[in-house]
């Protein structure tokens, strides 16, 4: 089954990019899998302040995906796959593109302004061809009508 990765955070590109991986995986018979990342904590010298951090950050990002996929329920009927990873974005995704070979491309959101994004900035440059999968890059500018149209 073709399955589109969708990274997530909390801006508005990436709800883009959601909606277009959406609309692809219901045209194509697809599906969807939303991956949200939180960053490696720097060390704190007091574990517990460290575990404290972490787990903040662990709920903030399951909260944005739990969001993210009843959005994506209500507006097409899929039931998206969730992950949230912990590490260095780029690094991640390569492991879960490696790990699941049903992926078929990575989508992401570039921003409506200013730098795209570390995401975009990262897979479009020094390691633009380097993917087993096409990288689909939604402009942040585009709004839902247009993404319905161009999906």
């Amino acid at each position: 089954m073709r399955t589109y990765l969708v990274v997530i955070d909390e801006t508005p590109e990436s709800e883009i990019a959601l909606r277009f991986a959406a609309r692809r995986a219901v045209k194509t018979g697809g599906s969807v899998e939303i991956l949200a990342l939180t960053p490696t904590q720097e060390f704190v010298q007091w574990g517990g302040v460290m575990a404290t951090i972490e787990e903040e950050s662990r709920q903030r990002a399951e909260a944005l995906v739990t969001r993210a996929a009843g959005t994506l329920f209500t507006e097409s009927g899929l039931k998206p796959s969730i992950t949230v990873r912990e590490g260095d974005g780029a690094k991640v995704v390569r492991e879960m593109i490696a790990a699941n070979g049903d992926i078929a491309a990575l989508v992401l959101g570039a921003a409506a302004s200013g730098p795209p994004g570390t995401l975009v900035s990262h897979f479009t440059g020094a390691d633009a061809g380097t993917l087993s999968v096409p990288v689909m890059i939604i402009p942040g500018s585009l709004d839902v009508a247009a993404i319905d149209r161009l999906s």
